[in-house]
């Protein structure tokens, strides 16, 4: 589910795509990077050549006074995070592989003992993490995800911004549950599908050359990797005539192609905010708030976060939806809502799509109901375990389940679940031939009473981003070892004097650079450098750790202005119909609306929901190490 994820540079993303026609193009955007550098003044391209030699070798090498001159357990602790934190921004070794660098540096130094290091990485948090990935990997198995986006769509209508506006609520409910990247890398076809019906219908209603090629059908899904290319240039390329509407109209519907892709990558990065296993930062934080506060009584667990970020993401979702509206179609009421209007032949043509694709998947197939049933219990369980105000089920049923059992025993139960339940609905055989059903092959005879299970384990290999799981180890085994060492305490005594600011000007302040380091970085390496240093920053000034961390975790998953960013940006970039302007104009005010809503959320619901103006007992358990 859930999805964390990935910076698009890793092998996280492009192999979650490896077998999709979206590989070809993720490789394409490496390429264009690649181009770039070519580009650097003559003199510059040797020095370029030897950037990862340089970074990879010459940062330890410069950082190694800091371990021998100041020889304290701080110190080398210290090292190893500034060598991994340099490592995590430029990248010159994987992410994965530079969260493995506790495991053998920490030890080595006698910052902590291996098996304490080690059992950092597979923790109660990353169950959870990984039960939550084996639904949602279930959920794109059996096509449920694409079948739920259609019917929302064919409920709200063609309209122009109503069509906007599903696209969005699909694509965020869609990324509360499963990964940011699958949730763009299924939408964004059918968006382009709708978009290519609407410029088909465009063209016939008035003269186009017949050597185009285009035919109003009902675009195939599956066919997008061969027609993207001509899909593109007749979008792009379209005979523009001397008169001036038809000019206004060839720009006006070039708008609406982007804003229409836009719309999909930022929906799916707020969606993933929603839920604690919707992306990779509100898990770092669960992981690191158990790490560093074991006594703060889960005070963060699905329910509370689910309280607390779902209105901050509707929120968002709506100004994303005004801003995107008024920058790409402009908020003409009667022109984009079409009031009192009958469907045009665009918007019919549009809607032929989409059932079309509805019809193509069928009914629902004994599986996907299973594993909708097994989604919904996963909820209902994850929401009932302990939801604060009565006793939950883990109270009633067991003894002393409140402190044995957390969200990630649900998870996992489902996660097995999933394993073990057919996946078509079990035949029934008697025992005696000559009584069983003359129709009856001997093939049907020799089948096993229970069918294949609903996921098999050779694709949860296939699918599942495992170098997410040890980034995530990685840094829980940062935060721990900060806590152990002393680093956090020594940290939070030099930011004492920020006390002086007032707790929501700090917070704010650290949602715009959280949000802004991000761009370049990812996501998940932001969270887990930043947030030990907010906890010691709060313990120093004795506000509420959540009150930073929070607003910290839920930017981090604000990337909205270049296309390397994030990869639902990099899917939607690869389709040519927007530029890196565009996307940097637009997300330069998604940046600030979403820092403007994580303030008022913290600022408001926030503080009575975590108690934010008392400083918590429990947040002195790291300085008194």
């Amino acid at each position: 589910m859930l999805e964390p994820f990935f910076h698009w540079r890793q092998a996280t993303g492009i192999q979650v795509l490896a077998n999709s026609p979206l590989s070809a193009r993720l490789c394409t955007g490496v390429k264009c990077l690649s181009s770039v550098l070519s580009m650097a003044p003559t003199c510059l391209q040797p020095l370029l050549r030897f950037r990862s030699f340089a970074i990879l070798f010459l940062t330890p090498l410069l950082l190694l006074p800091l371990p021998l001159v100041v020889t304290t357990k701080e110190a080398r602790c210290a090292y190893i995070i500034i060598i991994m934190a340099v490592y995590w921004c430029t990248e010159v070794i994987p992410l994965a592989v530079t969260s493995l660098m506790p495991v053998v540096f920490f030890p080595l130094l006698g910052v902590q003992t291996s098996k304490k290091v080690c059992l950092q990485y597979l923790n109660s948090t990353n169950m959870l993490f990984f039960g939550g990935l084996i639904v949602a990997i279930s959920v794109e198995q059996w096509n449920l995800h694409k079948r739920i986006a259609l019917k929302v769509l064919l409920i709200l209508g063609v309209k122009p911004a109503l069509l906007m506006l599903g696209f969005m609520i699909v694509t965020a409910f869609l990324s509360m549950w499963i990964s940011n990247t699958a949730t763009t890398a299924m939408m964004v076809p059918i968006v382009q599908a709708v978009l290519e019906e609407l410029n088909i219908t465009e063209n016939e209603l008035t003269t186009v050359e017949p050597a185009t090629g285009q035919t109003n059908t009902a675009i195939e899904l599956e066919e997008k990797g061969k027609s993207e290319s001509t899909a593109v240039s007749g979008v792009s390329n379209e005979q523009v005539t001397d008169d001036p509407k038809s000019s206004e109209e060839s720009k006006t519907r070039k708008r609406i192609c982007k804003g229409m892709t836009l719309c999909v990558c930022y929906a799916a990065s707020i969606g993933g905010t929603a839920t604690l296993t919707g992306t990779g930062p509100n898990v770092v934080l669960k992981g690191q708030m158990n790490q560093l506060y074991p006594d703060s009584n889960d005070i963060v667990d699905f329910a509370s976060w689910f309280g607390f970020s779902f209105p901050n993401m509707v929120l968002m979702l709506a100004l994303a939806w005004l801003w995107l509206q008024y920058s790409f179609m402009g908020l003409n009421i009667k022109k984009t809502w079409g009031l009192g209007k009958e469907k045009t032949d665009k918007e019919k043509a549009a809607y032929s799509v989409l059932k079309a694709e509805m019809k193509k998947l069928g009914p629902m197939s004994y599986a996907e109901i299973n594993v909708l049933l097994l989604f919904i219990l996963l909820v209902v369980l994850w929401f009932s375990r302990n939801p604060g105000f009565i006793k939950g089920w883990a109270n009633i049923l067991f003894k002393g389940g409140e402190k044995y059992i957390t969200d990630s025993v649900p998870a996992m139960f489902i996660a097995l679940l999933m394993f073990v339940l057919p996946a078509h609905k079990p035949k029934c055989i008697g025992w005696n031939t000559s009584m069983s059903d003359p129709e009856q092959t001997e093939e049907d005879k020799k089948k096993q009473f229970l069918s294949a299970p609903l996921l098999e384990w050779n694709v949860v290999q296939r699918k599942m981003p495992w170098s997410i799981v040890l980034l995530l180890g990685g840094g829980f085994a940062l935060a721990d070892a900060s806590a152990s060492s002393g680093l956090s305490a020594w940290m939070g005594r030099q930011m004492t004097p920020l006390g002086s600011i007032p707790p929501w000007a700090i917070a704010s302040v650290i949602s715009l650079i959280t949000a802004v380091f991000t761009e370049c970085t990812s996501n998940v390496a932001t969270a887990t450098l930043f947030l030990p240093v907010f906890s010691s920053l709060a313990e120093s000034i004795k506000i509420h750790p959540l009150y930073i961390m929070l607003p910290g975790t839920l930017s981090a998953s604000f990337a909205f202005m270049l296309p390397v960013a994030t990869p639902p940006n990099a899917i939607v970039f690869s389709y040519g119909h927007i530029r890196v302007l565009d996307m940097v104009k637009a997300g330069l005010v998604m940046n600030i609306i979403a820092v403007c809503c994580v303030s008022l959320a913290i600022n408001t619901w926030g503080r009575p929901m975590f108690q934010l103006d008392t400083f918590p007992a429990w947040a002195n358990s790291t300085s008194e190490l």
